[in-house]
């Protein structure tokens, strides 16, 4: 039996590129599930390696889901080695609880993540009168952050044409997906990065503060240098329902980092005696902005367990 990867899903059908062939050179096979999977309550995904059998209307159905690697609730993915974390610096303004809500979610999975700051063209002079804008120092100082917390960050510019070779290399040979709010300029730096492509896009609404979902759909696309990247809807809000309360630390790498030294096992670093990481804010280590975030979430998936 045949094996090949889905690369597109839309509409209850998954699209299918042979095992060996080079996306974009050979025609994919547009194919079903098999009514075994929804009895399992399994659904295949983009980027899964599968099996499938082919009808003789040239069609075809997925069969069997191979081993992952990896898997993303939203965006739903599989067997991806990067997430590209994609968040403007304004228009929407960068909201740092939602990026960190999503880096939560990408260390829940253990997959390897890329920050990405765009529309640096927007970024204010420290002088300027726009009050409510991105500074350059600003920027900076949220980049030298996430950057000690052992994080790559890499600020673009579609509109300059700036940074895009960078993201290429950080890119080389992976299967990665591009992630984050609506409006951020996931798809005006895709279009940048991959010659002829012409992903629609979207002005941001001005009286939400946030763009439209301009992509509808997850499909893998072949960058120049050989990997794989997929454009994917953006989310303005996520759930933590794959997040427990006792794991929710080990999402922050710099708690992780020092929580071992916690008096008690189980720490959830609230008001027990002699919390490393309470000590590390206390301190400065750690970033108030940063604690203050796990509170939240912490919060909220306890609130999540009373409700169900």
């Amino acid at each position: 039996m045949p094996q090949g990867y889905i690369v597109k899903a839309l509409s209850g059908y998954y699209y299918v590129l042979p095992e060996g062939a080079v996306l974009h050179e050979t025609k994919t096979i547009t194919c079903r599930g098999r009514g075994v999977f929804k009895n399992r309550n399994i659904t295949p995904l983009v980027g899964d390696r599968v099996m499938y059998e082919e009808t003789e209307n040239g069609e075809g159905t997925v069969t069997e889901i191979l081993p992952r690697i990896s898997e993303l609730i939203r965006p739903p993915i599989a067997n991806v080695n990067v997430v590209v974390l994609v968040f403007s610096v304004t228009e929407p303004v960068l909201n740092l609880q939602l990026l960190d809500k999503f880096l939560v979610h990408i260390e829940n999975t253990g997959i390897d993540v890329l920050l990405c700051f765009t529309k640096s063209d927007l970024l204010t002079e420290d002088d300027s009168s726009l009050a409510k804008e991105m500074t350059v120092s600003e920027l900076k100082r949220i980049t030298e952050l996430y950057e000690q917390i052992g994080y790559t960050v890499l600020k673009t510019s579609s509109k300059l044409q700036e940074g895009v070779e960078a993201i290429l290399q950080h890119l080389d040979g992976a299967v990665s997906v591009f992630a984050g709010q609506s409006g951020v300029g996931k798809s005006s730096l895709l279009n940048e990065m991959i010659s002829g492509l012409n992903l629609e896009t979207n002005a941001i609404s001005q009286r939400l503060g946030r763009g439209k979902h301009t992509t509808r759909h997850v499909e893998l696309l072949p960058l120049p240098n050989g990997g794989l990247v997929a454009d994917t809807p953006g989310f303005s809000q996520l759930d933590f329902m794959e997040v427990e309360a006792e794991g929710l630390g080990s999402c922050f790498r710099e708690f992780a980092a020092i929580a071992e030294g916690c008096r008690f096992r189980g720490c959830l670093h609230l008001h027990e005696p002699n919390c490393k990481v309470r000590d590390g804010v206390a301190e400065g280590t750690i970033a108030a902005s940063r604690y203050d975030h796990y509170l939240l979430f912490l919060t909220e998936i306890k609130d999540r367990k009373r409700r169900y």
